[in-house]
């Protein structure tokens, strides 16, 4: 039977929105800057596009691809599909590819540009460790994101870091190259290209960041609703943030660029690089369970 109560989430929708809108114009105003310097924009702009367009129509084999995971019939994984066949007619969504990904660190995913081409990946981790219960649970948290489609946003919005981590390095290697007077005379214009490159990665950076933490405290609440079981999610939350801690220290560096897709980020202990994680903490995330569990049983 299909859920009418649904997460949807007017505040997601709503920052959305906001951080389309603030990347936007200021990446409108970066090409404004370099156009201001005598930097042809149109060769900007059709780098844009083309990486755009790459990463819109392609973001789900790459990630599949960075990750070794690979697409499962309903022979190879039957209780699988069953599972995400259920929540998917609950959820009134169409059903989503489905991957499998060989590795012992226990997490899950979703990618694709919409919900007609989404894929929703598990690793053997992951099936190892929870129980059908906590597996269907995490699997109703990563079609909150299919649902939400923030999948798309959060692809789009990680364009203009990019784009101006790669200016950086062309400075870097621009400043390199130069030598005797070309230098002396480019290199107040190179710097300044340089430092508004630092400048609109570093707020894109953090607008992103917000965005994902949010994102993803909106697809534990979609995800509690779907499948009617916070307790569940938070027990696999807590499995999977234990199994991270015995996952060899370079298998999570490698899969560390893909923590903004995965359940529970590839993160070790209380590093620095927490303080600027894609996810929100897991206490954060274990109160609101557990708040939401109670509001179900009339607590």
């Amino acid at each position: 039977m299909r859920r009418q109560w649904y997460g949807h989430d007017t505040g997601l929708t709503m920052r959305m929105f906001i951080v389309m809108f603030l990347i936007s114009a200021l990446f409108l105003g970066f090409l404004a800057l370099l156009w201001s310097l005598g930097v042809a924009p149109v060769f900007l702009v059709v780098i844009a596009v083309l990486m755009v367009g790459f990463q819109y129509f392609f973001s789900d084999k790459m990630v599949l691809a960075a990750m070794g995971g690979h697409i499962v019939s309903p022979e190879e994984a039957p209780g699988l599909h069953a599972t995400i066949e259920r929540l998917c007619a609950m959820a009134g969504l169409p059903k989503p590819r489905i991957a499998i990904v060989n590795t012992d660190m226990p997490n899950a995913f979703a990618t694709g540009r919409n919900p007609q081409h989404a894929v929703v990946a598990v690793t053997t981790g992951i099936m190892n460790r929870l129980s059908d219960q906590e597996l269907e649970a995490v699997l109703g948290h990563e079609l909150s994101h299919v649902k939400n489609r923030d999948m798309t946003v959060m692809t789009m919005a990680s364009l203009l870091p990019l784009l101006a981590s790669l200016i950086m390095q062309s400075m870097f290697w621009m400043g390199l190259m130069g030598g005797g007077r070309d230098r002396d005379r480019n290199g107040s214009y190179m710097m300044l290209v340089y430092l508004a490159s630092i400048v609109v990665y570093f707020i894109s950076f953090l607008l992103i960041r917000v965005l994902s933490r949010y994102r993803e405290l909106s697809a534990d609440r979609g995800g509690a609703i779907l499948t009617g079981a916070p307790s569940q999610l938070a027990s696999a939350l807590v499995k999977i943030s234990g199994g991270m801690g015995r996952v060899p220290q370079e298998d999570l560096r490698k899969a560390e660029p893909m923590s903004a897709f995965f359940v529970v980020p590839a993160l070790r202990g209380n590093s620095l690089a927490s303080l600027f994680s894609t996810h929100p903490s897991l206490e954060e995330r274990l109160r609101r369970l557990e708040r939401m569990q109670q509001e179900m049983e009339g607590l």
